[in-house]
């Protein structure tokens, strides 16, 4: 006897179409699978034999060959139990009814319950793509299933469900597309809790309104952590288009969070530096997103930013320069998003203290040099703003007065990516950050007084390339949040005091 069935499965952000193909044929008793399974696909012979008999179903005492073509990918994951045991049922003839139009994914435990399995949104995604008129998944990713529309969504808890169903005994009802709540992410922090930091909070406005990277430069104590914390309060929302996007990488990693159908807030991903080179852009004998694709359309912020690895820290230029992170494996070849905005932190030398005003730097200069070099040029050079965030005077922190809150900022950087958005119309670019070399000089009009001066200081810093194309960015930002059409003078002048911190620190002599 032979049946197939349909199902599906995940290589890196996309999905592909899976044929569970079963013979029972006549010999001694043997269960095979192949197809190119991995460890985990071939387990699931002794989790599908044990549901067969504990739901009080025939075994079949027969050759049983099951392949999961196409047999040229490997298959991965527990995602392929279902589908396997609904095709011996079928082959068996346990099984009546059409499985035409349905596809199956689970992970089935030994008693025949259903459990959750990792990337269903983007399995579901190809699933309608292709034509499928229902998928059955777990009951567990009811609510990831919810977000699409376009086909019927069938959550099951247990085999006995999916058997009744295709029997025609007891119908599931489809989970249909929810009703995304369009309400403003509510955060417990909040700009005005910050005290004094009036240059650091500035340049962060102008990161988030054009999508710029940042470097933050002081010594502990100084706030740089709990300004970065506050940043997404002041990001633009995400689109839905965004909100899809994010959501497929967290289901792929098994991170969207218990009781979530789509990630609505932009993620805020903050590593430990002693994360590594893989775990930062992926990767793995089953290929997952690391914390680079997790912080697609958000935030990557790494903290204390000399003591990362520096194969972590040389990892991230090709995703900050590219938007995609390529991880190449014997297993094969896979692309992932990378639309951040890297936000770093760091001292001014190892003690910390190294042009605090009252507190005496213990370094020797050759220890500053040293800790300062742990930052490539090249790495540096991405970074597109550098701040100096300075010690609060007791006066700023005593003060009773509310600073300008995070809606408020929010509020001009909205109106500043609204001005982009019309500018990029029709292209991928979402920001000033993301420009193309054609775009910038398109849209980086400069005034001749603000031609001058970056010219003066192109010459006398010596100023990269794309140093060059940084500042032009930078300042096309601050003319949007000024509401000015052209880069005046005062654009490029404050665009080029982002720039100057390297010269400060990176320049010390031995």
């Amino acid at each position: 006897m032979y049946a197939k069935v349909k199902s599906l499965g995940v290589f890196g952000l996309d999905a592909f179409g899976v044929t569970v193909e079963c013979d029972i044929s006549n010999g001694l008793p043997r269960f095979d699978l192949v197809g190119l399974p991995d460890a985990v696909v071939k387990e699931s012979r002794e989790r599908v034999r044990a549901s067969v008999k504990n739901c009080h179903l025939d075994f079949p005492v027969s050759r049983i060959t099951v392949n999961i073509a196409p047999a040229d990918i490997k298959k991965e994951g527990s995602v392929y139990d279902l589908p396997v045991f609904i095709a011996i049922l079928k082959a068996s003839g346990q099984l009546k009814g059409d499985t035409d139009g349905f596809a199956f994914v689970g992970e089935l435990s030994l008693d025949g319950e259903i459990r959750r399995v990792n990337g269903i949104l983007p399995m579901l995604i190809k699933a309608r793509d292709s034509g499928a008129q229902a998928v059955f998944i777990p009951a567990e990713n009811e609510l990831e299933g919810s977000v699409l529309d376009g086909i019927e969504v069938l959550p099951v808890k247990n085999i006995f469900e999916v058997i009744k169903h295709i029997a025609g005994v007891e119908k599931i009802t489809p989970c249909y597309s929810s009703e995304f709540s369009q309400d403003k992410t509510a955060y417990s922090i909040d700009f005005s809790d910050v005290k004094g930091q009036h240059e650091a909070k500035r340049a962060l406005e102008i990161s988030a309104a054009g999508g710029h990277n940042c470097l933050m430069i002081g010594p502990p104590g100084a706030g740089k952590s709990m300004l970065a914390k506050r940043l997404p309060t002041i990001l633009p929302d995400m689109s839905f288009e965004e909100k899809l996007e994010t959501t497929k990488i967290y289901s792929i990693a098994g991170r969207i969070p218990k009781g979530t159908a789509l990630i609505n807030e932009r993620p805020f991903r903050a590593p430990h530096y002693t994360v590594s080179a893989q775990a930062l852009t992926g990767g793995g004998t089953a290929i997952k997103p690391g914390e680079i694709s997790l912080a697609h359309n958000g935030v990557l912020f790494m903290d204390e930013f000399p003591e990362f690895d520096r194969r972590a820290k040389e990892s991230l230029r090709q995703p900050i320069e590219d938007g995609i992170v390529n991880i190449a494996r014997t297993s094969g070849s896979v692309t992932y998003p990378s639309n951040i905005m890297m936000l770093c932190a760091m001292n001014p030398c190892p003690c910390g203290f190294f042009g605090h005003p009252t507190k005496e730097c213990k370094c020797t200069p050759a220890a500053k040099k040293r800790y300062l070099d742990k930052i490539s040029g090249p790495i540096l050079d991405r970074i597109d703003i550098h701040i100096e965030v300075t010690p609060v005077l007791y006066d700023q922190l005593s003060d009773k007065a509310k600073g300008e809150s995070s809606a408020v900022i929010k509020e001009r950087v909205d109106k500043a990516r609204a001005v982009q958005r019309e500018r990029f119309k029709g292209t991928d670019v979402t920001c000033n950050a993301k420009m193309t070399p054609q775009m910038t000089k398109a849209f980086c009009v400069l005034s001749d007084e603000a031609n001058n001066l970056l010219k003066i200081s192109f010459e006398k810093l010596g100023m990269s390339a794309r140093a060059y194309d940084k500042i032009l960015r930078i300042s096309r930002t601050i003319a949007d949040l000024d509401n000015s059409k052209n880069i005046e003078l005062n654009h490029i002048a404050e665009a080029l005091q982002y720039r100057s911190l390297d010269r400060k620190y990176w320049s010390m002599e031995e």
